[in-house]
């Protein structure tokens, strides 16, 4: 008869239980519920556990948890195996090093500053060339307000969420984010698709792409923050390119191993854990959901990190 077997996990991202395993468990099962709780990639997982900690063999997905020399209520200490890391790592060499051979530069993240205008800044960075005007945010913002003013029929209370006069007042606070409905606005108002690469789905969201505009610019988004992404030349002379043609394709690949580099580091930020402040009553929440709650109950819709 299965037996319930608790264990504990520590790995870099912290502490967890795992739960649902017994003694019939798989060490397939195992590995899944590790991997969701470290981070690690399944067949990158290695384990140790015991005092001093031994490393414990999980080469047979099939094999029972019984059958392996750990206990209910022990610790697993869990790592990226070295081997594995190195490969990772060695591919995204080999990347790197294949883009600048083919497009003699590299894409790169320009990181903008956390100031609840990282979208509007990353949006003047790509559209002037990586070249943007100093304090170009409010004037992005501006540009928002007027085409949503300008056109109250098409940006009417439904697909704003508001009124549109309120609207165009909450948008010009330098307190608010900006999010899918001004990307869906610049990629319009500025004839280019604009793709958004998250990094904790790996998901590209192509602004404007039903439209056929020749031209497409990169933004990466980690949950919280925008930054825009540009091919730096290996020739200095040169400014970086922040604008690429619709027809090419690879750089969204490039974009997409940007992503999962940074998912591997975990340069992402989790939505279920950040932190942010009420910007009327200055009030602490923790995560979005609270932060949704609490808009629901008081009305109030400006937050900033906290």
């Amino acid at each position: 008869m299965a037996s319930k077997i608790s264990l504990r996990c520590k790995s870099q991202k912290g502490q967890a239980i795992l739960q649902g395993l017994t003694s019939e468990s798989t060490v397939q099962q195992l590995k899944a519920k590790l991997a969701e709780a470290s981070g690690i990639q399944a067949a990158h997982l290695k384990i140790r556990s015991g005092f001093p900690p031994k490393l414990i063999p999980l080469d047979h997905n099939a094999q029972n948890l019984s059958d392996l020399p750990i206990k209910s209520g022990d610790t697993l200490i869990v790592e990226e195996d070295t081997a594995a890391k190195v490969a990772r790592e060695d591919k995204f060499l080999n990347n790197f090093q294949a883009q600048m051979q083919q497009n003699m530069g590299i894409l790169m993240r320009k990181v903008v500053p956390a100031d609840n205008s990282c979208l509007f800044t990353s949006v003047a960075f790509v559209l002037h060339d990586g070249n943007p005007e100093p304090k170009s945010a409010p004037f992005m913002r501006q540009k928002i307000a007027k085409a949503v003013s300008d056109d109250p029929v098409t940006y009417n209370e439904a697909f704003l969420g508001r009124k549109n006069d309120s609207y165009c007042a909450y948008i010009l606070s330098d307190d608010t984010w900006g999010g899918a409905i001004e990307l869906s606005i610049f990629s319009k108002l500025l004839q280019l698709e604009i793709d958004v690469v998250d990094t904790q789905t790996g998901r590209i969201d192509r602004f404007g792409e039903d439209k056929f505009y020749r031209t497409r610019v990169l933004l990466i988004y980690d949950g919280t923050h925008y930054d825009p992404l540009m091919m730096e030349s290996i020739d200095a002379s040169q400014p970086p390119q922040t604008r690429f043609p619709i027809t090419n394709d690879v750089v969204l690949s490039q974009a997409m191993e940007i992503a999962a580099e940074a998912k591997a580091s975990r340069n992402y930020t989790d939505t279920s854990k950040f932190t942010l402040k009420c910007s009327a009553c200055e009030i602490g929440l923790v995560g979005q959901n609270e932060a949704t709650e609490h808009a629901q109950l008081t009305g109030h819709t400006n937050f900033c990190e906290y």
